[in-house]
């Protein structure tokens, strides 16, 4: 009893680690959320040509998050960062209404992937600080979020710079994701 005790303990109180694909079109603030995350601080960036990854620590979770470049020459790449995926941030630049519909048709090619069947899906509505950024509602609805049927997804309003909304999306995330002790 003891040990079965001691063990559920030891279970409960264990580091959990989750892999995380961080991706959407170049500009949708990717890089600048993951190093708010990582280090609590806006660092100046600029295109990612490739790939960043760091490991975020929050509340007992291991967080490794592979932040892709979103440039259109670099998203037949993203293919390759699909294995073992376990969440995936989609992040969205609100205030981009010219390209919301290619950031749609993007999120959905990557979502009909067999690899990425069981992962759940996390949208950061980034940028909501800009006066004529596209609410919640808004990108849902432009996203076709509400046909995902099978699929565990939520979105959340972000500031990457102030980095607001970006601990809530992880909380969901961590709440929602089957993980390994």
């Amino acid at each position: 009893m003891g040990a079965t005790l001691s063990r559920l303990i030891k279970m409960m109180f264990a580091k959990k680690e989750m892999r995380i694909l961080m991706v959407g079109l170049d500009a949708a603030g990717k890089t600048t959320i993951l190093y708010k995350l990582k280090l609590g601080e806006v660092v100046t960036t600029i295109p990612t040509i490739g790939f960043n990854v760091e490991t975020v620590d929050y509340k007992n979770v291991g967080f490794t998050v592979w932040d892709v470049g979103g440039q259109d020459k670099i998203r037949p790449l993203w293919r390759y960062y699909y294995q073992n995926t376990q969440g995936l941030i989609f992040t969205v630049d609100s205030n981009d209404r010219e390209r919301i519909a290619e950031a749609r048709d993007e999120l959905h090619r990557m979502l009909n992937e067999d690899e990425l069947r069981d992962a759940t899906l996390l949208v950061f509505a980034n940028k909501q600080d800009l006066p004529n950024a596209m609410t919640v509602a808004e990108i849902t609805d432009k996203l076709g979020l509400h046909s995902l049927r099978q699929r565990r997804w939520y979105i959340q309003a972000a500031c990457a710079t102030s980095g607001e909304g970006l601990y809530e999306g992880l909380d969901w995330l961590s709440s929602n994701i089957s993980i390994k002790a």
